[in-house]
């Protein structure tokens, strides 16, 4: 669909999921306007969730990352170009890339994504040294694997600590070899392997982590203090409260250790750096547009330009709730942003974001899922559903009387059923949630308002917290695609 009120032509900065579902979605809502992708990759647009993962141990090849095939690109008219966009002429409306090139835009999406966090410590450069991001970081971890003796792992976030389950369970034999041996088995329905490939021995891992948990700035403390002891179950080694001072080279190039910063020194062949990201929004920024933790954007996912949108990971967006600016990683809030933007653009809809957060992650044969987020005011109470040391339960997050999101391990329904509450704003209090035979499912079918408070049950603790550490802001690329049903 093309009119006087619709661009004639969409250019679209990044190939990531956010990028990629925004062209999808414009011509799925009928754009017959030219659209153009450019991806600073050379690699058709695909998932980043299984980098951490299943492409990681070597479940899933290239091709399976693919969010679409190459002859969908031509089927559907979208010109993917490969580069590296170095400016934005808002004056002529058009970008120009590394190459010379340059395209002209009727309304451009910013997707540039992020960026991962270098260490600035001497040796930071050396072989050996690696982030995971894109699908040649994986390829080249995966490789590394094969012959690593000894991890270290620098930061404990999502990706550290991905990595740190993969590093210490399944771990793909080197090039050429099969993947999946006699114990390539799956737990059902969930497509994840239960036991362990055949291979060589495990890699010895060590996390090191500047806070006093994993996960510390994602997760509550019922939910960080259950991923540390499944991972020292499983072996992997934690140094919390430490630095990293400095990373030292066997003398021909490649790492031999990690220096901390109280001097003690770690012998490594293999260290991922898992410190975080950094929004893209370089571009943004030179071409005058607002930054503020991202490229700030209103409610509607516009810029102060009306002719520019910006998406998924690098744009700070109004949280509907707060007001506040957010931030956030995932491929739920990528391809959400998306859709509405292309929505927008071909005049289907003008209203403002308002979706619900959720993330999700694997570690080993436990599955974390998360909805809903804190905005940065963080929370002050803390009720556990089930029992922690069973290795399912639920950790519901309030500020007061209001429900801000739970925190789900091994306990699906209760993911479900708290995106629902969330999502339909159903109130939830901790009184309610304190009560006997509360569960989060009963709520949903049987809300009851106004309840007088009861003795907490035995199967959940009422916990008040003093910080407001479990602001949630989820590593890149930890959910699902948005259609997972889980």
């Amino acid at each position: 669909m093309t009119n006087s009120t619709h661009p004639a032509s969409v250019v679209v900065v990044g190939a990531g999921q956010g990028g990629h579902q925004t062209a999808v979605s414009l011509r799925e809502h009928g754009y017959r306007g030219s659209v153009t992708l450019i991806s600073a990759e050379d690699a058709l647009p695909y998932e980043r969730p299984p980098l951490s993962k299943a492409y990681l141990t070597g479940e899933a090849d290239q091709s399976q990352l693919w969010l679409r095939p190459a002859t969908y690109y031509v089927r559907q008219s979208i010109d993917l170009v490969g580069g590296t966009v170095t400016e934005i002429d808002r004056a002529a409306r058009t970008v120009r890339l590394a190459d010379g090139s340059s395209y002209e835009y009727g309304h451009l999406v910013l997707a540039t994504g992020a960026r991962p966090r270098a260490l600035d410590v001497q040796g930071a450069g050396l072989r050996g040294v690696h982030t995971l991001r894109t699908e040649q970081d994986a390829a080249e971890l995966r490789a590394a694997l094969a012959t690593a003796r000894r991890a270290v792992v620098v930061g404990a976030g999502f990706i550290g600590l991905e990595f740190a389950s993969v590093a210490r369970s399944v771990v793909p034999e080197p090039e050429g070899a099969t993947a999946r041996g006699s114990g390539g088995s799956t737990a059902r329905g969930t497509g994840r392997p239960t036991a362990r490939v055949p291979g060589r021995a495990r890699c010895e891992v060590t996390v090191v982590e500047a806070l006093d948990r994993p996960l510390a700035r994602a997760v509550s403390a019922p939910t960080a203090g259950h991923f540390t002891r499944l991972h020292r179950e499983e072996g992997t080694r934690f140094l919390f409260g430490r630095g990293v001072a400095a990373l030292h080279g066997d003398g021909r190039g490649r790492v031999a250790s990690v220096e901390l910063a109280d001097g003690r020194r770690l012998p490594a062949d293999l260290v991922l750096v898992g410190v975080g990201v950094t929004p893209r929004t370089e571009l943004a920024a030179a071409a005058g547009l607002a930054v503020n933790g991202g490229i700030t954007v209103d409610s509607r996912l516009l810029t102060g330009d009306p002719r520019i949108s910006a998406i998924g990971d690098c744009a700070a967006f109004p949280q509907v709730r707060s007001g506040n600016l957010l931030r956030l990683e995932s491929v739920q809030n990528a391809v959400g942003h998306a859709r509405l933007a292309a929505e927008r653009i071909t005049g289907s809809t003008t209203r403002a974001y308002d979706e619900l957060p959720w993330f999700w992650s694997d570690q080993f044969s436990t599955r974390l899922q998360i909805t809903g987020v804190t905005d940065g005011g963080g929370h002050d109470t803390e009720v556990v559903l089930g029992d922690v040391n069973s290795g399912a339960f639920s950790v519901l997050l309030f500020r007061g009387a209001d429900l801000l999101a739970v925190e789900s391990v091994n306990r699906p329904a209760d993911h479900l059923a708290a995106r629902q509450l969330l999502g339909r704003a159903i109130k939830v209090t901790p009184d309610y949630a304190t009560a006997p035979g509360f569960t989060l499912r009963g709520h949903l079918a049987h809300p009851t308002p106004g309840r007088p408070r009861h003795t907490p049950g035995a199967d959940r603790t009422v916990m008040p917290c003093r910080s407001s550490s479990a602001d949630v802001t989820p590593s890149p690329d930890t959910s699902p695609p948005a259609n997972d049903p889980s």
